[in-house]
């Protein structure tokens, strides 16, 4: 346990220099491309090893990215698919960064994802994943995981996402204080969120504090809400309540938002399954509920 735990240590060590270092060059490339910083930082750490992969020391290629047709410049070559594949080699980060943000806001199979709100991650996580950007079928999962463990969804909230934030509150989210609609699923009391919702919105509107509506979602207070999210106003379950004992996991999908289906709370989910907080739920994967 104490080895598992170094080593948890060590990773995250690596992964907040990694962050740390680009997240301006994320936050950048949000403003001038539209990507997500999230999604940008988290692809970054997951394709170059949090820039320890072997790739990414010798070519500074830090999405993986392979040559193609077009691609005239340097060359490296690493087993992957096929031995000896072909991938770019850049002269440094910035220029990796550069290609992958020009790949995706100009490759068509990927135009769907800039309808999204720029602060959706894990619609694009998921879409990435549904447009083949890779074929691991747990890359949406993995994604999110990596974003909400290391609040890198923090970081998409520029100027650019206040402003569309504000303009669709102002449109969309016109309800007086104490007539949201509520619910009671798994003998909880909750509200679903609005376009442009936050914590904020719901905590004035049903009279409760930010602070404790974080706590019974267990989450940090300025975590991104998406249209049909479900917001507890109480503490979630031990248990899940009802018929339900077991949840196939979906593409897209974290811990976190299993939890929220089933108003359970994420340290009983971990402990009903034997998981640690490594774990990453993967397509297919069976989670007992009870």
């Amino acid at each position: 346990m104490c080895a598992i735990s170094l080593k948890s240590q060590d990773r995250n060590r690596q992964f907040m220099a990694y962050i740390d270092q680009y997240k301006l060059v994320a936050m950048d490339h949000q403003k001038r491309f539209q990507i997500p910083s999230s999604i940008t930082l988290a692809q970054g750490l997951l394709e170059s090893g949090a820039g320890n992969s072997q790739l990414t020391k010798e070519s500074n290629n830090h999405f993986g990215i392979k040559c193609n047709n077009n691609w005239v410049g340097p060359k490296v070559f690493h087993d992957d698919d096929i031995k000896n594949d072909c991938f770019r080699s850049y002269n440094k980060a910035d220029e990796s960064y550069e290609d992958h943000s020009i790949f995706l806001s100009r490759n068509p199979r990927y135009a769907f994802l800039f309808t999204l709100n720029i602060r959706d991650y894990r619609g694009w996580a998921e879409g990435l994943q549904r447009a083949g950007y890779a074929t691991d079928k747990s890359y949406a999962n993995k994604l999110i995981k990596v974003i909400e463990d290391f609040q890198l969804y923090e970081f998409d909230d520029l100027k650019l996402a206040k402003a569309e934030t504000k303009k669709e509150s102002s449109e969309h989210h016109k309800v007086k204080r104490n007539e949201r609609p509520t619910f009671i699923s798994n003998e909880l009391l909750y509200v679903v969120a609005k376009r442009g919702d936050t914590y904020e919105a719901i905590a004035e509107d049903m009279d409760f504090k930010v602070k404790d509506l974080a706590k019974y979602n267990e989450t940090p207070e300025d975590f991104p809400l998406k249209q049909g999210d479900i917001v507890y106003l109480e503490k979630k379950n031990k248990k899940v309540k009802g018929g339900n004992e077991r949840h196939v996991v979906k593409p897209g999908e974290s811990m976190h938002s299993i939890s929220q289906i089933y108003g359970i709370r994420m340290a009983s989910l971990y402990k009903l399954n034997k998981l640690d907080g490594e774990y990453v739920p993967q397509d297919s994967d069976v989670l007992k509920l009870k």
